[in-house]
């Protein structure tokens, strides 16, 4: 023990920590909740325990009492000590009922999974100095990180993104050629198509499963006819003349995004744009020290550099680059106009030209 140290601080570190601790130890009971039906079915109405496991399919009701204490603890439903009743208030179902809402947060705890269950391969990283490839992470870290950003997605590409790029939204209107680039399982490049029925999108990754998972989301909501799901990384692309490209959380990702770049610029038909969307973050470290900046933090530590120096390059540029660095990368590729769109909370939408 240290010769001297300030109880209160040390109290209030350790405070600190119970309640993340506590945080960490609800991921799994969590994951239980989404996947047995226990916050839709409390979304139906207040309900006792035995009440709660009938209306989620007849489960155990002794498992389920422990789980509903356990998030009532958590803070995440409400429990009625009067009535020995659990319910789901309208905020909390904003967060694990509602699918569409924008803080809607089950593919937030899967990627928290993916991660610990990827800790053993990032550790041997630290000793080698080498990476780990897009999904050889963990079971299904891309279906995760899909499900993470389609609620921000659903309630911000249409919405606010595309609308604040110069000219963009009237091109798409009129039927513009689309690149999404980084596509991963296909979320924004269907509801780009979704909202603008007269262009014809392109969705790349360079994650085989993915673009598997992508066009058989592309069949489900028929839009297989208008929207192509290729495996290509991005320097690789060989189609030209896109009105519009764009990349969704994933530039940071790249080997080689100054490559990246300048094949960008290259694939743009004269006048088209390049949205980038990418984690909100300040350009020094100390700005990012915040609840958001942590979540990108330790993200970025066990799947954006390691996704980034498995690659060519290898240049590891992490969740949180920052827009300057961002848009001297960009700027080095051949684009005279770099500038900040729009924002969000949790996301920042660069506009190059």
């Amino acid at each position: 023990m240290p010769a001297s140290f300030d109880e209160a601080k040390l109290h209030a570190f350790v405070g600190k920590m119970l309640g993340d601790l506590g945080g960490a130890m609800s991921v799994p009971t969590v994951r239980l909740g989404f996947r047995l039906g226990l916050f839709d079915a409390l979304a139906e109405g207040p309900a006792t325990a035995p009440e709660l496991a009938r209306r989620a399919g007849g489960l155990h009701e002794r498992y389920v009492r422990e789980w509903a204490l356990a998030q009532s603890a958590n803070g995440y439903i409400d429990f009625d000590p009067a009535t020995d009743s659990f319910s789901l208030s309208p905020e909390q179902a904003m967060v694990f009922q509602h699918r569409d809402s924008p803080v809607y947060l089950a593919g937030a705890f899967e990627l928290v999974a993916a991660m610990i269950e990827a800790e053993a391969k990032v550790e041997e990283c630290f000793r080698n100095g080498r990476g780990v490839r897009w999904g050889d992470h963990a079971g299904c870290l891309f279906c995760a990180t899909g499900a993470f950003f389609r609620p921000g997605y659903v309630n911000n590409i249409v919405q606010s993104w595309l609308p604040a790029l110069d000219g963009v939204e009237a091109k798409l209107r009129s039927g513009a050629k689309v690149a999404d680039v980084g596509c991963g399982v296909g979320f924004s490049t269907l509801l780009m198509a979704q909202a603008y029925p007269d262009s014809t999108f392109v969705g790349y990754d360079f994650h085989a499963p993915s673009i598997e998972e992508a066009r058989r989301h592309a069949v489900a909501h028929g839009l297989h006819e208008r929207v192509r799901f290729e495996v290509a990384t991005a320097k690789d692309i060989v189609e030209r003349d896109f009105d519009l490209v764009t990349m969704y959380d994933c530039l940071h990702d790249m080997g080689d995004p100054r490559g990246c770049a300048a094949h960008m610029r290259r694939i743009l038909a004269p006048g088209g744009s390049w949205m980038i969307v990418e984690p909100i973050a300040g350009d020094r470290p100390a700005q990012n020290f915040n609840p958001v900046g942590r979540l990108y933090y330790n993200a970025s530590t066990m799947i954006c550099v390691p996704t980034s120096l498995d690659q060519e390059v290898g240049e590891g540029l992490g969740a949180q680059a920052g827009e300057a660095k961002l848009s001297a990368i960009v700027r080095e590729g051949g684009f005279a106009e770099v500038r900040r769109a729009t924002e969000g909370p949790f996301n920042m939408v660069l506009e190059a030209r």
